[in-house]
């Protein structure tokens, strides 16, 4: 089986296919929710949250930030993440662009 060739693609659809691929897990979703109540939090915070080992959680947060989704910063011994807001602007854009009134019936019913 053969890979997904991404340059057939615009930048911009590969750059929105990376984020969505790092939002594709339901605890990273979970990590994304409890950093915008928090607002910033340390690494152990984040694993108190969540049902989850601390190995996984700190997978989860490299994928995120990998991805742009989330920012680190180093505090003596910790971690501290916070959302990027530049690339959850993206991904409100991309949805402005697409144009589509949700609200019309769909052709599908």
């Amino acid at each position: 089986m053969g890979t997904t060739n991404t340059t057939h693609y615009t930048e911009r659809q590969n750059t929105i296919s990376l984020l969505f691929k790092a939002l594709g897990h339901p605890a990273r979703i979970a990590i994304i929710e409890y950093l915008v109540k928090m607002r910033s939090c340390v690494t152990g915070e984040i694993v108190k949250e969540l049902p989850l080992a601390q190995p996984t959680v700190s997978q989860h947060l490299k994928e995120l930030k990998n991805a742009g989704l989330i920012q680190g910063t180093i505090e003596g011994t910790s971690v501290c993440y916070c959302i990027n807001p530049e690339y959850f602007q993206l991904i409100e854009l991309y949805f402005q662009s697409l144009d589509y009134n949700f609200s019309e019936d769909l052709c599908c019913d």
